[in-house]
């Protein structure tokens, strides 16, 4: 039984060598290969001096590299960054120095956006290239700079890999938090290792699974996938689709069991036509990152009758919280289900006790996959991570809990149902952004002199980001001003991040306390989305 989390490829690489593990762009990687490529990039970290928990990031989109530095990472001994390949050079300049990464693995064309920014990167000494640079590349980089094969030929004489325990950090997650700049959510070994044991079990995944991997890595149930297949034996494949009909185009080709996806990618393929091969192949779906419509559900049932399907709730920093069984869908569609094994959630009310059937109260996580907090963020972990109601006062280390900030209700028969946020947090396309990064970007963009960023419902995004600005000194109201501020936010920001819709005014109201009403705001446009879509 695995205790570390790049165990799951090495036992898999002595039980079934043979056995299909990755599967990219028609390349097709057994255990005993994958494994190889794991060590090979773990002793290229040994060769170039990585420390017990030093962090190594991977800034590239899903491919194979992107595996085998990840997990080789982690079997060296060091502590893994997934960055988001959709993130642009504003964000990744905020990760990089934030959580001190010494190893950056990208390509030469990304590292040429992030080449103003790597002064900024006091500990990194180090990047590897999965392509070979081209001369100019190369100017002003002061680090060692590598062809991924270069980096791990050079491993071959190395060292052997940091003795670790389950308890080590194993990854370091990058979220919006409701203000500010994202926050690293720091896993451990058996934070990673019980969610996937955790989530293969009630998926009920086997060695004979294959597993389409579309959401991103740097996304914990992205991520997931990859070690849920792992935990198994099963095969994963990656996936970048462009347009929601090639994602069916590889659930038929690939014969592919599972498919975990978020609510916009689901509103798109249940609209889509499913050939009889597609639905044949699929033994389960499973949603994640935001609230499935009870329409979507019934529309994807009809199309897919022998498919089971999960509708499942969760926390980056506790990897995976609830689902809802199969046989449940049809009778509480609107249920974020129970607890996954080996976790137990609580709804506290703001007495500190435990609420009554139907009382709302905020959902509270314990168990062995709550994180370790947030990386060098005392005072945010302290808001978040908070030690478990109901605790024996005898036992005198105090176990922490995650206390998620969601409002929710447990009926009699102890299934839960969400009902908001208690942060002003934005939940769009099944990302979580920040307001107050959004309003960063236009005050940064010279054109605006209030700002106020709101999710505001929509039928396909869950919520769409809508950005309310009043103009500088100088500018003036209107669509020319509102066009300016929407190509800024468009190169400064991913395309999740970016409004769907801003709006200029000459005022926004305030509360009694002097700050922007967001409530008045969230409730004039309300239906914005809504009617845009009638």
């Amino acid at each position: 039984m695995a205790d570390l989390i790049h165990e799951f490829i090495s036992e898999a690489a002595q039980r079934t060598p043979e056995a299909p593990a990755l599967i990219f762009k028609g390349q097709s990687l057994d255990y005993d290969e994958l494994h190889q490529q794991v060590n090979a990039f773990s002793g290229g970290l040994m060769a170039c001096g990585i420390g017990t928990s030093e962090r190594v990031a991977v800034y590239l989109p899903k491919q194979n590299e992107t595996v085998f530095a990840l997990f080789g990472a982690a079997a060296a001994g060091a502590c893994f960054v997934p960055i988001n390949p959709l993130l642009k050079p504003r964000q990744v300049a905020h990760v990089l120095p934030h959580c001190n990464v010494k190893v950056l693995v990208t390509s030469a064309a990304r590292l040429r956006t992030l080449q103003p920014i790597l002064r900024s990167c006091p500990d990194l000494h180090t990047i590897v290239l999965v392509d070979a640079p081209a001369a100019e590349d190369e100017r002003g980089i002061t680090q060692s700079l590598l062809t991924y094969r270069d980096f791990c030929l050079q491993g071959d004489q190395a060292q052997a890999p940091h003795r670790i325990v389950d308890t080590d950090l194993a990854a370091i997650l990058y979220t919006s938090g409701s203000t500010g700049k994202p926050k690293g959510v720091v896993l451990s070994h058996r934070n990673m290792v019980a969610g996937a044991n955790s989530v293969a079990g009630y998926l009920g995944n086997t060695s004979q699974d294959k597993l389409l991997a579309v959401l991103p890595l740097s996304f914990d149930a992205g991520l997931s996938q990859l070690t849920t297949a792992f935990s198994v034996s099963a095969c994963a494949v990656l996936m970048d689709y462009l347009l929601p009909r090639d994602v069916i185009r590889a659930v038929e080709k690939h014969g592919i069991t599972g498919l975990t996806a978020v609510p916009p990618l689901w509103n798109q393929l249940k609209d889509l036509k499913w050939s009889k091969e597609a639905a044949s192949s699929m033994r389960y779906i499973a949603n994640t990152g935001g609230a499935m419509p009870v329409a979507t559900t019934r529309t994807l049932q009809k199309a897919l009758p022998n498919t089971l399907v999960y509708l499942m709730y969760g926390l980056t920093e506790a990897f995976r919280s609830t689902y809802l069984p199969p046989d449940q869908v049809d009778k509480r569609p609107e249920s974020i289900g129970k607890a996954i094994p080996n976790a137990e959630i609580l709804v506290i009310n703001d007495l500190g006790k435990e609420c009554s059937p139907n009382e709302p109260g905020e959902l509270v996580h314990r168990g062995a996959l709550v994180s370790l907090g947030y990386w060098n963020d005392p005072e945010k972990t302290a808001e978040r991570f908070k030690p478990c109601p109901g605790r024996l006062p005898e036992i005198i280390s105090e176990e922490m809990a995650v206390w998620s900030g969601d409002q929710v209700t447990k009926d009699e028969d102890g299934y839960l149902y969400f009902i908001s946020r208690k942060d002003e947090m934005i939940k769009t396309s099944g990302y979580r952004v920040s307001p107050t990064e959004v309003e960063e970007v236009a005050f940064a963009s010279g054109l605006a002199a209030g700002a106020a960023a709101l999710g505001i419902a929509h039928p396909t995004l869950g919520q769409a980001i809508l950005l309310l600005v009043t103009p500088a000194a100088g500018q003036a109201l209107g669509a020319e001003l509102e066009a300016a501020l929407l190509n800024h936010c468009r190169a400064e920001m991913p395309n999740f991040m970016v409004p769907a819709k801003i709006v200029a005014r000459e005022l926004l109201p305030q509360n009694q306390n002097g700050k922007i009403d967001r409530r008045a705001l969230s409730e004039e446009y309300q239906n914005l989305f809504q009617e845009a879509s009638e």
